[in-house]
């Protein structure tokens, strides 16, 4: 089946951003699979080209337009579901080393069948518990970059999110529009957490009515070995 990028096209490039060929059959290849895996498995409610491309595409890519992103950079996505934000950002930024975390075997299988199909390098999907693998050494406090689009209380992001990320690295939060107060809630966390709120970019996704935010919260202590707490509990008591 053809499907049309022109919209994909003009949105990215209202965000100084571009795709090639390559990357488009990619993004072909990852929709079909959505939509097949979709059938057996709850990955999204959005099945149609037009609305996953805005919806989940674009809304995950627009990272770019905030943040510099390079084949430097070693990213982590935690709670990744469907593979958003991550797959995305890797077929725009092939170089750049990526981690997908998610709690549910059956999506991490999902993952791996996608990365396998698009051909995608240096790339893992992995099963697990943010609070958990936090804690290990090889994950600990070693990724440049930490990404979520997880529905969560920002405060709790910030503890399953800040452990994994180095000093000198961010974790960008993807949220709604109008979360000032969230923010402000979350402050106390980020510093605990050993980081700092740096500024929240808040966004329409073009020619659309899509309200979205990105907070960034830079690293710039190590993270004390208390956290992140027990499986559960960042969500259930989130530090305030």
């Amino acid at each position: 089946m053809e499907y049309n990028f022109d919209k994909f096209d003009h949105k990215l490039s209202q965000m100084h951003l571009s795709v090639t060929d390559a990357m488009k059959e990619q993004f072909c290849i990852y929709y079909d699979l959505l939509c097949e895996w979709n059938k057996v498995m709850n990955l999204t409610a959005i099945t149609e080209f037009d609305m996953v491309v805005e919806k989940h595409f674009l809304d995950s890519v627009a990272l770019a337009a905030y943040i510099k992103l390079d084949g430097r950079q070693k990213l982590i996505d935690i709670g990744t579901g469907a593979g958003f934000p991550g797959i995305p950002l890797k077929i725009m930024f092939p170089d750049m080393e990526v981690m997908l975390l998610d709690s549910l075997n059956k999506r991490v299988r999902f993952l791996q069948d996608v990365i396998a199909k698009l051909g995608l390098e240096k790339i893992q999907a992995v099963h697990g518990r943010a609070e958990e693998l936090a804690h290990q050494i090889s994950y600990r406090e070693n990724y440049d970059l930490c990404v979520s689009r997880a529905v969560a209380n920002l405060s709790s992001l910030c503890e399953y999110c800040l452990p994994f990320v180095k000093v000198g690295g961010v974790f960008a939060a993807y949220k709604s529009a109008g979360i000032e107060e969230e923010i402000t809630s979350a402050k106390k966390a980020m510093q605990i957490l050993g980081g700092k709120f740096r500024r929240v970019e808040e966004f329409q996704l073009a020619d659309t009515e899509y309200q979205r935010s990105f907070v960034f919260v830079d690293k710039k202590k190590p993270t004390s070995k208390k956290f992140p707490r027990k499986a559960g509990v960042p969500g259930k008591n989130p530090i305030l």
